[in-house]
């Protein structure tokens, strides 16, 4: 291949590939199609009017104190809502937008909001038990009260009647209870299941930092460099054009004098024209370098894997927590009210709830009456989490502020019923975890167009098979299969969300197969160059609309600094076997067509009969397209194009299957 070709082929690549930065503009623009353009400004920074009003909202709603646990969810659903916009704002503003400063407001503002939700729940419970007598059970003499909300599931009972031999708690028309032992159930005590169907205990994950300002700050001043020339040269130029010249007549026209000034005045326009359009793609080569900088960000390998320091600690990087947070508590029963010459009396304590030691700290006898075993506990494991194996229970150190394996024993799950069943030692917050990396690495994976700006992604692992619909700028849960099943439902089926609400949500439900920077200390993986990667993925998105890519067997063969893959035309929206695939080898800067197929039996590297290198993957397909594939090709809209990009750089095939 001669320079000349190479260097035409990459000139008409960076201007495909300009869809890219293109769409990150459209992102700035919009904010994000709008939905968070009340919440940041143009620099990233927080809007200070949004921030001013949720300092108000907090300080409000901190002072009202009479509140019922119903009127605290119905206001909890506005404070998780501007959570989840706090979150998606530090995942989806352009990286280049987002200053560390503000990164840290951000999280410090989702801190504050997760423990305002806290002390609001612990202070209407507290209203709700002072009314345990009133609204005791006619049975057994005790309260008993659950109340459902899609956010959170409360479970309360208070010990009323104080009968040694009820020791079995099980909630009404529910399979959720407690086995208690005497010592509680002879005590003041009331038993609180807090089930939030989220998790605002596990500490913030960390938000990828901007691209290195080392590098941004270089970029950037040779561009301003280049544009001080730029405007040098065109100045030196007006000038020289500008100085009179010497004339052997005296006598000109009036005429003749306004023709040339007319005339100056036409070229001085035009400099500034050409001026101002090389100091405009000026600009974007050095924004597309940018966004090139960032989407390399999203796919480098961590050189350091994070420590663990104490045994039995959790590693959040390793396992994932699933289903949300049961708050479990033994509490002590405030006082009641109580019914005086037609008035309801009753006394609050100053200190408020306060949590029933369990086990006492201090036990100065041993009593055989008095012992203080495991409690046994059954929960409902949420019905929108998917589990693949049995979940690891785990409990909230809150001196040391990570999750524990420890102080848990004799777990039980039964799998068809949605029911764990374990022991307990000390009370607080437990969650059930999965292996973040179960369906990882995968087993196969398959892009394929549907229609222009629409493609279907199947990714296959041990367990699943998921499909993924992408169109324009959205993605769609398509279905889920497990193992053994022919089909599973999942309540994100059929639900169109932008890219990083999607990826969220998967991960919540534990479909994830979105590797971190830190994945491949936990998965053996293929694992290839990041930029030849990140550069396979730009173009695989550039020509997703006609062509479909798959999974090959020879990619495992080659090493790091190339990858192999299947491609094909194709120009229908059904699925079609057509069989003939073209293999292509890949390192970044030359594609080739190669010999073998995928039913060969020796891996080799020797290029297909009448084909070529390429210096890069478009003009390699280009050879074998038809003139409407290209043209379905060219015609892709730039957000349709971004969003596949990011996807492809999200779940990382090529280093992962």
């Amino acid at each position: 291949m001669d320079l000349e070709r190479r260097n035409e082929e990459l000139e008409e690549l960076y201007l495909l590939e300009g869809c890219f930065p293109e769409a990150e503009k459209l992102k700035r623009e919009t904010r994000l199609l709008s939905q968070w353009k009340h919440y940041i400004q143009c620099d990233g920074s927080p809007d200070p009017s949004i921030a001013q009003e949720m300092n108000t909202f907090i300080s409000l709603w901190k002072e009202e104190t009479n509140e019922s646990f119903e009127e605290v969810v119905k206001k909890s659903k506005l404070v998780l809502n501007l959570i989840r916009k706090l979150k998606l704002i530090l995942l989806e503003t352009p990286l280049c937008d987002l200053q560390n400063k503000n990164i840290i407001q951000y999280q410090e503002s989702i801190l504050q909001l997760q423990e305002l939700l806290h002390l609001k729940f612990n202070v209407a419970t507290e209203i709700l038990l002072r009314q345990a007598s009133t609204l005791a059970d006619l049975d057994s003499g005790n309260m008993e009260k659950i109340i459902r909300d899609e956010n959170v599931t409360l479970y309360v009972w208070a010990n009323l009647k104080k009968n040694p031999r009820y020791r079995s708690i099980r909630f009404s028309k529910t399979e959720v209870g407690f086995e208690i032992p005497r010592i509680l159930a002879t005590s003041n005590i009331a038993v609180r299941l807090l089930h939030t169907h989220y998790d605002h205990v596990s500490p913030l994950q960390t938000v990828l930092t901007p691209p290195n300002e080392e590098y941004t700050t270089s970029v950037t001043e040779i561009f301003q460099d280049e544009v001080k020339n730029l405007e040098n040269a065109v100045s030196k130029e007006d000038r020289k054009e500008s100085e009179p010249q010497e004339s052997g007549s005296k006598l000109i026209d009036e005429e003749e004098i306004k023709v040339e000034e007319q005339g100056d005045i036409e070229v001085q326009m035009s400099s500034e024209e050409e001026s101002e359009a090389l100091k405009g793609e000026l600009e974007m080569r050095l924004f597309s370098e940018t966004v090139s900088a960032a989407h390399l960000l999203l796919i480098e390998n961590a050189t350091e894997k994070p420590d663990i320091f104490e045994d039995n600690e959790v590693d959040l990087c390793q396992f994932t927590t699933l289903g949300g947070v049961y708050h479990i508590d033994i509490l002590e029963l405030p006082p009641q009210y109580k019914p005086v010459k037609g008035w309801m009396i009753v006394e609050i304590l100053k200190e408020g709830l306060q949590k029933f030691k369990y086990p006492p700290e201090n036990i100065d006898e041993y009593d055989p009456e008095n012992v203080f075993p495991p409690i046994e506990i059954t929960l409902e494991v949420h019905e929108n989490v998917i589990f693949f194996e049995d979940p690891m229970v785990v409990r909230w150190d809150a001196e040391g502020k990570h999750w524990r394996t420890d102080g848990i024993s004799s777990v039980y799950y039964r799998q068809e019923e949605r029911l764990i069943t374990f022991c307990l030692e000390t009370f607080g917050p437990v969650t059930l975890i999965q292996d973040t990396h179960i369906n990882m690495p995968y087993q196969s994976w398959e892009l394929r167009p549907l229609d222009v700006n629409e493609v279907l992604l199947t990714v296959t692992t041990v367990f699943t098979e998921i499909q993924i619909q992408i169109k324009e700028n959205l993605c769609m849960l398509s279905s889920i299969k497990l193992r053994n099943k022919k089909a599973h439902f999942s309540i994100l089926e059929g639900k169109w969300m932008t890219l990083f609400s999607f990826i969220i949500a998967l991960k919540e439900a534990g479909l994830n197969i979105f590797p971190t920077t830190l994945s491949h200390f936990y998965v053996a993986i293929n694992n290839k160059v990041p930029l030849v990667e990140m550069k396979a993925y730009r173009q695989m998105a550039l020509l997703s609309s006609a062509f479909a890519f798959s999974w090959s067997k020879w990619n495992l063969r080659c090493n790091s600094t190339k990858v192999i893959f299947k491609v094909k035309e194709h120009l229908t929206k059904e699925r079609t076997e057509n069989p003939n695939w073209a293999l292509i080898m890949f390192s970044g800067d030359r594609a080739q067509a190669l010999k073998i197929n995928e039913e060969s039996e020796t891996f080799s590297e020797a290029l297909k009969e009448e084909t070529e290198f390429h210096s890069t993957l478009y003009h390699m397909v280009k050879d074998f397209a038809s003139g409407e594939a290209m043209e379905k090709t060219r015609s892709s809209n730039c957000q349709f194009l971004d969003a596949v990009c990011q996807m492809l750089l999200s779940t990382r095939l090529l280093s992962y299957s």
